[in-house]
């Protein structure tokens, strides 16, 4: 009990620690806009180089830093179907490798010098029992993409989900551990027969060997090829055997000959109710968003060129969305029973006339939003999103309405408007990411609102006509006031189909054959850097670890060059 309580204050002290920090940022962040926001790009250079004078150290050597070279997101391919996944960032390994050791610590800090080998495995069934249910409970809190957490330290679900994986390894390995301390002495006792016995007669026994059983599979079915290969498959199955897990850890706990049960009974309650709360959560936004008077949300699916769909979903209410937000999405005749995040590349707001103004000053009380449109770019791999695609195109170019469902939005704690100069990098459909900031900074300096006075786009495209994707969200771009002084585009296309194509339309807006050199267009950034910068990315896995190693080589410029990666890795 207490390694048990030593593992909760060691996680509760990381958490504290990051409040602390994320509320330091956020008055730092808060003072830096409030300041720069009123200043000309020219007079923004306290803001570039103002930092603790150990932070870019600390940003090239731990905290933007991957575990080995420069490999983080690129997924470590074993065929066109199954990959290893990814390798963790330095910090993200360090953070896992004090929580791994000190588990390990304390399953086998035992009195190893006792004689009686029985007792010892009967101290190993207890310890590892109560710490594999020890962490069930952050387990539990860390899967869920209504986790609290997320908003208030500033960490993406992303990380909360590689933290859940390893945090699931662990359990699934300790209450193996119990299992079979527990066999060799019944063994020993009784034979194979009075083990037999026992699991099929005593309730206590039962429930325990079933729960090991369903966290087996998960474990197996977890395996990094096998996940990725039948990745839809495992997340209906992980919901179902995670359920039968939690109730026969329950009733293992209170059918115990212990009087009132075992005292880790009140911790499998915490566990289910938080996984029911969470899952009531996410049916209270789906009803939400979804479901008005004015009826049910309904989705235009058009085809693209490039083997991408466009999604236009009417929600039938107002939704407030910010920069850099994702959902989670379901289609009625789509495998409906799935739902899988996407960014969202636009929204638009409709107005009905409410109220008349009462002041003035009160002129947009005269018009309130009602409803909300909200837009997406899903490029067709496997599985829902092939499916999705193939009836969109049996449609025709106009493509097809469909029921649908919009659960979110999510994330978008991430704020750029008391930078300088932001860098925007987009790969492919990660353009979905970027566009929403693109907009958001531009109206942000038109009104005054944001010390943005640059933003750089870097879009990567396979053809030309991928570029489609965006055309009508990036015309209104184009169109918005001021927008040459403050948005300069880099579009690479890297195949493309005739040099005709890559024409550029002005100064502003450049497109290139081949490859961008991303170090030398971040050295370039910086060369030109106004005020403080940020630099983000959304791509696949080997663009985000370009991106990644060159803004650790600008760091020794000394300059703020702050990174983002947005990223969704499973």
């Amino acid at each position: 009990m207490l390694f048990t309580y030593v593992l909760w204050w060691s996680l509760g002290i990381v958490g504290l620690l990051m409040l602390v920090i994320r509320i330091v940022q956020l008055g730092w962040t808060q003072l830096r806009l409030l300041n720069a926001m009123s200043l000309p790009a020219d007079k923004q250079g306290y803001w570039k180089l103002k930092q603790w004078h150990r932070m870019p150290g600390l940003k090239q050597s731990l905290l933007y830093a991957p575990l080995w070279k420069k490999r983080h997101n690129r997924e470590i391919r074993l065929s066109s179907a199954m990959n290893m996944g990814t390798l963790p960032s330095r910090f993200h390994a360090l953070l896992l490798f004090g929580y791994l050791g000190s588990n390990l610590a304390y399953m086998f800090i035992l009195d190893w010098k006792n004689e009686n080998k029985y007792a010892l495995c009967a101290e190993i069934r207890g310890r590892s029992g109560t710490l594999s249910l020890v962490s069930m409970i952050p387990l539990i809190i860390f899967a869920g993409r209504n986790n609290p957490l997320i908003w208030l330290l500033n960490v993406s679900f992303d990380t909360y989900n590689l933290l859940h994986r390893w945090m699931g390894r662990v359990v699934v390995i300790e209450v193996i551990i119990h299992l079979i301390a527990w066999a060799i002495v019944q063994v020993a006792d009784n034979g194979w027969a009075g083990v037999s016995h026992k699991i099929l007669h005593d309730p206590f026994i039962t429930s325990g060997t079933v729960g090991v059983a369903a966290m087996t599979i998960l474990l197996v079915g977890a395996f990094s090829p096998v996940r990725h290969a039948f990745y839809e498959t495992f997340l209906n199955t992980h919901i179902i055997l995670a359920l039968i897990a939690f109730v026969c850890t329950w009733v293992h706990c209170v059918t115990a000959t212990v009087e009132g049960g075992l005292p880790q009974t009140p911790w499998i309650l915490a566990i289910m109710i938080l996984w029911l709360a969470e899952r009531t959560a996410r049916l209270f936004r789906l009803a939400y968003a979804n479901w008005s008077s004015r009826g049910f949300t309904e989705a235009l699916v058009e085809p693209m060129p490039g083997e991408a769909c466009r999604v236009t979903m009417h929600l039938p209410r107002f939704v407030n969305i910010k920069p850099g937000q994702h959902a989670y999405l379901r289609f009625g005749g789509v495998n409906c029973w799935e739902n899988h995040p996407f960014s969202i590349a636009w929204y638009e707001h409709s107005h009905q006339e409410k109220t008349l103004p009462v002041s003035e000053k009160d002129v947009k009380g005269f018009l309130r939003p009602v409803t909300t449109s909200v837009s997406f770019i899903i490029g067709a791999h496997t599985g829902f999103t092939r499916k999705l695609y193939n009836q969109a195109v049996r449609a025709g170019h106009r493509g097809i309405m469909m029921r649908a469902a919009f659960e979110g939005p999510y994330a978008g704690h991430h704020s750029m408007d008391s930078y300088g100069h932001v860098v925007l990098f987009a790969g492919a459909t990660g353009i979905t990411h970027q566009l929403s900031y693109l907009r958001h900074l531009i109206q942000g300096y038109n009104d005054g609102t944001a010390a943005t006075r640059r933003v750089t786009l870097v879009w990567i495209v396979r053809d030309y006509e991928v570029l489609e994707w965006a055309r009508p969200w990036m015309d209104q771009i184009l169109r918005m006031p001021n927008r040459k002084e403050v948005l300069q585009i880099r579009l690479f296309v890297t195949r493309p189909k005739a040099a005709s194509q890559v024409v550029s339309a002005s100064t502003t807006v450049q497109m290139f054959p081949g490859r961008p050199n991303i170090p030398m267009l971040l050295a370039k950034e910086v060369y030109e850097q106004k005020g403080a910068m940020c630099v983000s990315v959304c791509g696949p896995g080997g663009l985000a670890d370009d991106v990644r190693d060159a803004v650790r080589k600008v760091q020794e410029e000394r300059t703020v060059v702050d990174f983002v990666e947005e990223s969704f890795t499973w």
